[in-house]
């Protein structure tokens, strides 16, 4: 296993208020806030009909219905352990 592959997805639950929990290839699991993407283009889709919460991994991210993903990395860099409170 290269780094690369070390923030790989493996597992996201989809939580209220647009947060994802994240297990990654390391094993850590950590938590992202959605909220300050869903006002930009594909994101804003996520919105209607609660498609945020179909949420599913696919090749080693987070993908939704309609070509809709975000990077790994993103993910990571943006993402708190999930023992850590996010703040808005």
């Amino acid at each position: 296993m290269n780094n690369t592959d070390l923030i790989d997805v493996i597992r996201v639950s989809p939580l209220p208020n647009y947060q994802l929990e994240l297990t990654f290839a390391n094993q850590e699991v950590r938590l992202f806030d959605m909220g300050a993407y869903l006002h930009k283009k594909p994101f804003n889709r996520l919105i209607e009909n609660n498609r945020f919460m179909t949420a599913h991994v696919d090749y080693g991210t987070v993908v939704w219905d309609g070509n809709i993903d975000i990077s790994p990395e993103t993910l990571y860099d943006r993402s708190v352990p999930l023992d850590q409170k996010l703040t808005s």
